[in-house]
């Protein structure tokens, strides 16, 4: 295939992939709003507090999907950044209703924009995957840690759950291992009685002078 072709078949499948974004984009918008209009019109106090809930649980998903759709620009981002913000989206979304704590231990890193957004996607799945199969009906803690060592970065998702019959690698995990290769890292993952460990391992450009960023609670 030539060179002309290529490039035009790559334009052609963004052109694809950026209608089907945004027609999802509408679909969560005018979900919310169906929802937001029941609330303000319900007639009592129980049902558009029930509504206001659902209302917040969709958008917290709606920003989560934003958070993961592939950069428009080539640049350089704060990792941590982007994953702070990402990291308390899930929570909101898919960890707090479930009564799931998550701890963030992000030391800084720089990342190009279009590989912080592949590390993105490594980190929701490996946190859903803990909400699937670690916790059932019951809480517990996930923990998500970048350490820096020079230019290689770590990221672990750690959970304190048990699964309650063994763990597959499925397609999930299968393309968390293609997008690690994609970063130019490795990834590892071990799952016990006690938890699950996941690891990626991936080069990055560290900002000087900075500090980690630690909590409990997401805002």
């Amino acid at each position: 295939m030539c060179v002309n072709s290529r490039n035009r078949c790559h334009r052609d499948e963004r052109l694809i992939f950026d209608e089907l974004t945004h027609r999802i984009n509408n679909e969560w918008a005018v979900a919310i709003g169906i929802v937001s209009i029941a609330a303000a019109r319900s007639p009592t106090d129980e049902v558009r507090s029930a509504l206001a809930s659902v209302l917040n649980h969709l958008e917290s998903l709606a920003r989560v999907h934003r958070a993961l759709q592939p950069p428009n620009h080539d640049t350089c981002v704060e990792g941590h950044a982007y994953l702070r913000q990402l990291c308390g989206d899930i929570f909101r979304s898919q960890l707090e209703c479930r009564g799931i704590k998550l701890v963030r231990v992000l030391q800084p890193f720089l990342l190009d924009s279009a590989r912080c957004w592949r590390l993105g996607m490594i980190l929701t799945e490996l946190i859903t995957n803990s909400v699937r199969h670690a916790f059932n009906s019951r809480g517990g803690v996930i923990r998500v840690e970048v350490q820096c060592r020079g230019s290689l970065a770590e990221c672990r998702v750690e959970d304190d759950g048990s699964a309650s019959e063994p763990i597959r690698h499925g397609r999930g995990l299968k393309i968390v291992k293609a997008l690690a290769r994609s970063l130019g890292g490795t990834f590892e993952c071990n799952f016990s009685a006690q938890g699950a460990v996941s690891t990626v391992a991936f080069p990055v450009a560290r900002p000087p002078e900075t500090e980690a960023y630690s909590d409990w609670a997401p805002p």
